[in-house]
């Protein structure tokens, strides 16, 4: 078969076991990439993979706007295709795939009431064996949700960001945007030895040595260029092995350019091009879960950053797909 019949065929079949509603992606209400919307996800037909949007960002330092994350990723995940060209693979079809709505946060304003609530979801999702792909909200939500997924044994962590959030008290609180990472190591939701940080280029990095003290592994964007993102992926998948492990992919990761509408943005960061290959070289990791966060609608241009963050989840929700298909 040519390559171009192969692709008339895969496209052929993608179409067929597209979301409901693909073509009219400009009307009727959003939900991540058209998927059926499923808030009887606990009581209805059993569901696969849940793409779950967490609206909280009382965890930010400066910037807020990236409770309106998922709402504006929703919309622009109109204009992902449901089939992934470079994969040759669509994630619908063989799993069911659902959008399951936003986590429930009555204690909008209580930061501890807002991680209890995420918590209390995903360790439903977790009882009935279903992989989360969540779109933040500011990254102080990637703690409950570890605390969730990690609660029978420790995570590999792949840790993409501009920053290493492992940062321990800020203005009197052990929870906030920077947190994740160290509460997840020091609680055994995460393996430090498992666990990668990718893209780092925060001048803060030079002041927290807990991540060399416990085993972690830190990719800066220095190093991420001189080994390539071929020689990064491969690091990545060498230092996480063949156990469970929880990719959380910080917008703020990719440069300004292609991302302005975040929270702490830092010059000198990866292009959307090089963020989706990395992801790409992930595949047949045992991938649990990921999540996409800091995506600041008030602070885009065009609606670029949210539809960067739309593309890119659809790229983790490939390969949560396939993972689940493997085991």
């Amino acid at each position: 078969m040519n390559n171009t019949q192969e692709f008339l065929d895969l496209l052929k079949h993608s179409m067929e076991v597209a979301p409901e509603g693909y073509m009219k992606s400009y009307s009727g209400l959003a939900s991540f990439f058209r998927a059926k919307y499923r808030p009887d996800w606990e009581t209805g037909a059993p569901i696969d993979i849940a793409l779950v949007g967490v609206p909280s960002d009382l965890g930010l330092t400066q910037r807020t706007g990236a409770r309106h994350g998922p709402r504006e990723i929703r919309n622009q995940s109109s204009n992902v295709l449901y089939y992934n060209p470079l994969l040759r693979m669509s994630p619908f079809g063989k799993l069911a795939v659902a959008d399951i709505g936003d986590v429930l946060i009555p204690g909008a304003f209580d930061l501890e009431q807002v991680a209890a609530a995420i918590e209390s979801t995903y360790n439903r999702l977790v009882d009935l064996n279903i992989a989360p792909v969540s779109a933040g909200g500011d990254h102080s939500v990637t703690y409950p949700i570890l605390k969730a997924l990690g609660r029978k044994e420790p995570l590999g962590c792949i840790h993409i960001d501009s920053h290493l959030d492992l940062g321990e008290e800020l203005n009197g609180s052990e929870l906030h945007h920077g947190c994740a990472f160290i509460k997840g190591s020091k609680e055994g939701l995460i393996d430090p030895k498992r666990t990668v940080h990718i893209g780092i280029r925060d001048p803060y990095m030079m002041m927290e040595t807990y991540g060399d003290d416990v085993g972690m592994t830190t990719i800066d964007i220095n190093r991420f260029y001189e080994l390539g993102v071929d020689g990064v992926a491969a690091e990545a998948r060498r230092i996480v092995g063949d156990g469970p492990t929880y990719i959380s992919f910080d917008i703020d990761a990719l440069d300004p350019a292609f991302a302005p509408g975040t929270g702490t943005p830092v010059v000198g960061g990866i292009t959307s091009y090089e963020a989706k290959r990395l992801l790409h070289g992930l595949r047949g990791l045992n991938i649990v879960g990921a999540d996409l966060v800091e995506v600041s609608p008030p602070f885009d241009s065009a609606g670029i950053t949210a539809l960067a963050g739309a593309q890119l989840m659809f790229e983790l929700l490939c390969l949560v797909v396939e993972s689940r298909l493997k085991s």
